[in-house]
């Protein structure tokens, strides 16, 4: 009898800076690694702050200068993950799932699977989302409306996903959001999507915690391909 997959813990870190999150990723993934820690989900909302990835030339991807970043009160932060530069900020639900791929060693699998959460809990509210062909994240129509980024060591993962409920999306002005320009695509919010019908940042919170643990066990359940 194959044993049962681990349990995922649920850890609210209420608003944090960028630089914050990631040092207590990092121990969680170390902690992990060691086999002294839980599967973790890390739910979070960032103070503004534009994440520049792995991807060459993301950094030509910043379009603000100096004083315009300073006046906005938006950092920036170079990271781990893959991808471009992207935006994270008030009213942004993001969630980190520090958590093992080792019965399922497929990075792709895993992406797919945190699309399928976000497309989830954006329908529960009403909001019918998709995935775009080569691209990550979920959309609705020309509109994007979640990111995703993740690492991998030793077949723990780092990052996640940033969903927009109510940002401000001004602030994506200042980039070229995951290197995607304005002819193929735009940024939206549920808040956008719904108006007056936008569900609260704790409220997604919730529903992100409640799918991403009722499809865990099935997708780490399944065997790797060999």
């Amino acid at each position: 009898m194959s044993a049962e997959p681990p349990s995922v813990v649920i850890a609210r870190w209420g608003r944090t800076s960028y630089a914050d999150a990631l040092a207590r990723q990092t121990a969680l993934q170390a902690g992990r690694l060691a086999g002294d820690a839980p599967d973790t989900l890390a739910l979070t909302e960032h103070d503004p702050v534009f994440t520049v990835g792995l991807r060459t030339g993301a950094e030509k991807h910043l379009l603000w200068d100096a004083p315009t970043l300073a006046r906005e009160g938006v950092a920036v932060h170079e990271t781990n993950r893959g991808g471009d530069i992207t935006y994270h900020g008030p009213g942004q639900l993001v969630a980190y799932p520090i958590v093992s791929l080792a019965a399922r060693r497929d990075l792709h699998a895993y992406l797919r699977f945190l699309e399928d959460v976000l497309i989830a809990v954006v329908a529960r509210h009403g909001v019918i989302a998709a995935r775009r062909e080569g691209l990550t994240g979920i959309w609705v129509a020309e509109r994007k409306l979640a990111a995703i980024g993740v690492a991998v060591r030793r077949w723990v993962t780092l990052h996640g996903v940033a969903l927009n409920v109510a940002p401000d999306l001004r602030h994506f002005g200042g980039i070229v959001p995951c290197g995607i320009s304005a002819a193929e695509g735009t940024v939206t919010s549920l808040a956008v999507e719904l108006g007056a019908r936008c569900p609260t940042l704790e409220r997604v919170g919730g529903d992100f915690a409640e799918e991403f643990i009722s499809r865990w066990p099935v997708f780490i359940g399944v065997p790797s391909p060999g």
